[in-house]
């Protein structure tokens, strides 16, 4: 089965965002390239699919009104045990006295009479095995043809009894029921395969298009040979063993020859598919020729042995490159060669028993080829998860090996026709219960994440993006490795707004997140807009549009995630801004009032620097974030003052290998560490001088405030609420803290804090 649908390139190109351009009259615009192509579309692909579906239809009209008008018997019949053509049922008053007779000869009203067998009621030359029995039936049903061509034909009975038979033209009526749904179903894959071609024109396509044709004019065959009525026409008798088996070695040696171009390019493949067109065309030729003998075992031996050889060819490519694609048609060719290998053995071992060869070759061929044309039908649509065609597809299937089953029980162990039936249909169950299920899981994989699983790893992954949003990306494509296993991911830079699975389903195109909201609104970031997943589970199944619906739920949840963390943070700015507002508002007007009302210079100072304080404090929490180098100024400024007025000497170090932008809760954090180290200095210590070096390098913080203090032992202090609340601090900030004797006098403590500048909304909540 040729793929049918183009190859996922490696770099599809960024999409023309189309800008328009003014022409004379100010008014025209250029159009996008997507609505270039779907102008080309809608042109000259669009009707010749059109006119493709005409010409089908006419055909098929065509058909009906041929068939309607040829002239049949009308009756009924049936091969008794002995082989004998048995009057069942019949319309026709000359006819009507001799139901449940046996019918000996027919002739017309010139020449010689025509002696009748079961050879009669066989309906299709192409699955007839002996030689001499496909020469006897197309012999018989020309002669019969030819005979009411005259008019009233003579029926000579086995008593000895004659009728007189009436030829009518067979109608639309005696069609059957069967020529419509077979007819529909050729008509389908026809326009199935022209569907294909035209979407993308290529070689291995046209290849495709090759043998959805010759399936189709296959089906119509077998749609023929369902009418109802003796004989079959002679157009058709004369032609339907060598066209068919030219049809059926066409579609073999193409499906090998498809394979040979995709889905991976074989090296020298060129040879094998030219070889086995070599094969093929011999044998159709032999077919051709007066001199063929055993002319059924040559073409079916033929088939199977190309099938055999694409199987072959399907693991040759594999192994270069490993493919779900391949892995799938392998198993159904696995299939397919399978069940005809077993309908070859069951019509040649139901060659010589009355009766059951026509029930093969009328009941049994045919659920075949509907089994090859549901295949040809779903190769188009292994990515679009038709649960219906797949399940038809895996029932026409089985039921071939029912029918085969059945026939070979009756034939080789001369069961009844219950026992067969109940045997062969137990035995498909079994057949279809293993096969359904490994089939199936080729498309679904056999190491999908369970539900249970692939909900914790999403939800894990949501919080993780809620604390960290610069990490969305990274997040969401390590999500989507763990669900979807891919042998490659590329970065491309085509804008699609949703998840599909591309081609044959080895590739999966997956809009990255955007970047900011302007890249939403205009499209203009320059950095990879999607992720290309290649070769789900390691190249062992097929991407499908269930896989593309869930990337897109993935992408949504992620996307929630991040716009609740903005909310919230959105939330917390404007809480800030409210605080801050009323601590300026109300508690430093009423700060201010009591500074204006002090007693004495001293409150009126503390209350002073109360109100530098609270100034900082506010202003700090009115904005979002803080340059570190604006920090480090507005901390050596408020030090600076503290420890001048206390008479206390300050040493000044600040060492930074970049800048970088403080959050709301790093800044609040080490503002009040330093002010809580410093009061320490002042007013416990009672140093003479304190030392603070910085230090910022690869985003660690290193802060060191050491005095000459009275200070010793750090290890035999009992912690309060001051050196408590500066380890709690330190400790919410990621960071560790360590106290140490300075020398011969004062204490040394240390600040270290991993990832300095970077974003952390979960520690942000747990300080507040």
């Amino acid at each position: 089965m040729a793929a049918p649908q183009p190859t996922v390139t490696r770099n599809p190109g960024t999409a023309e965002s189309g800008a328009p351009a003014r022409g004379d009259s100010g008014t025209s615009e250029a159009l996008p390239a997507n609505r270039r192509s779907e102008g080309l579309w809608i042109g000259w692909r669009l009707r010749l699919l059109v006119a493709a579906t005409l010409v089908g239809c006419i055909f098929i009209f065509g058909l009906v009104r041929f068939l309607a008008s040829t002239l049949v018997l009308d009756a009924t019949w049936a091969t008794d045990a002995r082989g004998k053509v048995v009057l069942i049922a019949t319309a026709d008053p000359g006819l009507a006295g001799s139901v449940g007779q046996s019918m000996k000869e027919a002739s017309g009203t010139t020449g010689p009479p025509i002696a009748v067998d079961a050879s009669l009621l066989q309906r299709s030359p192409r699955w007839t095995v002996e030689d001499t029995a496909r020469a006897r039936l197309v012999a018989m049903h020309r002669a019969v043809g030819a005979a009411l061509a005259q008019g009233p034909v003579k029926i000579t009975f086995e008593d000895g009894t004659q009728a007189t038979a009436t030829p009518r033209e067979r109608g639309v009526a005696g069609l059957g029921l069967m020529f419509w749904p077979i007819s529909a179903l050729a008509l389908l894959v026809y326009l199935v395969g022209l569907v294909v071609w035209v979407a993308r024109p290529q070689p291995r396509n046209a290849l495709f298009v090759l043998i959805t044709l010759c399936q189709s004019i296959n089906l119509l065959f077998i749609a023929v040979e369902g009418a109802r009525g003796l004989p079959l026409p002679t157009l058709v008798v004369a032609q339907d063993l060598w066209l068919r088996i030219a049809l059926d070695i066409i579609t073999a040696a193409a499906i090998v020859h498809a394979f040979t171009l995709h889905p991976t390019k074989l090296p020298h493949g060129q040879w094998t598919a030219t070889a086995c067109w070599a094969v093929g065309l011999v044998v159709i030729a032999f077919g051709r020729s007066t001199l063929a003998s055993g002319l059924w075992w040559w073409s079916q031996g033929t088939v199977i042995l190309l099938g055999a050889v694409s199987v072959a060819v399907l693991t040759w490519s594999h192994r270069l490159q490993p493919n779900p694609f391949t892995v799938m048609m392998r198993r159904f060719g696995f299939v397919t060669v399978g069940s005809l290998a077993l309908l070859t053995l069951a019509l040649a071992a139901a060659s010589g028993v009355p009766g059951i060869q026509h029930r093969v070759a009328e009941v049994g061929s045919g659920v075949w080829y509907v089994f090859l044309a549901s295949m040809l039908l779903l190769v188009p649509f292994l990515a679009r998860s038709q649960q219906l065609l797949r399940e038809f597809a895996l029932l026409a299937g089985i039921s071939t090996v029912a029918t085969s089953l059945d026939l070979l029980f009756v034939a080789l162990f001369s069961l009844g026709q219950f026992t067969s039936i109940t045997l062969s249909v137990f035995l498909s169950l079994g057949i279809y219960a293993g096969a359904r299920q490994w089939i199936l899981n080729q498309l679904v994989g056999g190491n999908v994440l369970t539900l249970e699983r692939s909900f914790e790893k999403l939800y894990r992954v949501a919080r993780e993006v809620e604390e960290y949003p610069e990490r969305h990306e990274a997040l969401m494509l390590m999500l989507l490795r763990d669900l979807f296993d891919p042998l490659e991911v590329q970065k491309i830079t085509r804008m699609d707004s949703r998840a599909r699975a591309l081609a044959d389903g080895s590739a999966l195109l997956v809009p990255a997140p955007r970047r900011t909201e302007d890249d939403d609104k205009h499209g203009t970031t320059q950095e990879p807009k999607a992720w290309l997943l290649r070769y789900a589970r390691r190249g062992k199944r097929l991407f499908t549009q269930e896989d593309a619906r869930l990337a897109d739920r993935v992408a949504e949840q992620l996307r929630r995630a991040v716009a609740y963390d903005k909310a919230v943070e959105r939330g917390r700015s404007e809480e800030r801004l409210r605080i801050a507002q009323d601590l300026h508002d109300d508690i430093g007007a009423r700060l201010l009032t009591l500074m204006y009302k002090a007693q004495n210079p001293e409150m009126e100072d503390y209350v002073r620097h109360t109100l530098r304080d609270l100034k900082t404090l506010t202003r700090g929490l009115a904005e979002s974030n803080h340059r570190l180098s604006h920090a480090i100024g507005e901390w050596k400024a408020d030090i600076g003052q503290r420890l001048t007025e206390a008479h206390i000497t300050l040493g000044w170090t600040f060492d930074c290998d970049r800048d970088m932008k403080l959050s709301v809760v790093q800044w609040s954090g080490l503002t009040r560490i330093l002010r809580e180290l410093v009061t320490n200095a002042i007013y416990h210590a009672q140093a003479s001088r304190v030392d603070i070096d910085a230090i910022v390098e690869s985003g660690r913080l290193t802060l060191t405030v050491a005095d000459d203090g009275n200070g010793r032992d750090p290890d035999a202090w009992s912690h309060g609420l001051g050196l408590g609340g500066v380890r709690k601090r330190v400790k919410l900030l990621g960071g560790r803290v360590q106290w140490r004797e300075n020398g011969s006098r004062g204490i040394v403590c240390e600040v270290v804090i991993e990832g300095i500048g970077s974003r952390d909304t979960g520690r942000e909540r747990a300080s507040e």
